[in-house]
């Protein structure tokens, strides 16, 4: 089973490829997709669903995990998460792949038993859940590898 867990953003989208193989967890890949900030939304939404695209077809995965959006204090972030999430949905589905959304506190309570847990607390989990150093991977690489791990 191959997880493609996905933390939107318009500006930073982050991705995580995760393999579980009878119950072990292995690394594939992670990293963020940034658009060209000075492009229009629409470009950029454009350039997003080409990356999103290009890693379905280069990873194969047989789900998808979308952070779903749960609370934003600023709107302009909120609606650019949800254009990006969108775009996302949208690849999964025009590849047939079943999608799971779960909130970010959902994802921290499965990978660190506590929906308060900071993103340090995820970051240290995942890496021992993944076996791997992830030093110098970006919070938003970070937060897409979370789902693979234990949503």
């Amino acid at each position: 089973m191959i997880a493609l867990g996905i933390d939107p953003g318009t500006a930073a989208c982050g991705f995580g490829v995760v393999a579980s193989d009878g119950g072990t967890l292995r690394f594939v890949d992670a990293g963020t997709v940034r658009t060209d900030p000075a492009q229009t939304d629409a470009a950029r939404l454009v350039e997003l669903e080409a990356a999103l695209d290009h890693l379905v077809e280069r990873h194969s995965p047989d789900r998808v995990a979308v952070e779903r959006l749960y609370f934003q204090r600023n709107v302009r972030t909120a609606m650019a998460v949800g254009q990006a999430r969108g775009v996302a949905l949208l690849v999964a589905a025009r590849h047939g792949l079943p999608v799971t959304e779960p909130t970010p506190n959902e994802v921290k309570v499965a990978v660190c038993g506590n929906g308060a847990a900071d993103k340090q607390q995820v970051a240290v989990m995942v890496s021992r859940l993944l076996g791997v150093t992830l030093n110098g991977a970006s919070d938003d690489a970070i937060g897409a590898l979370a789902p693979g791990t234990g949503a």
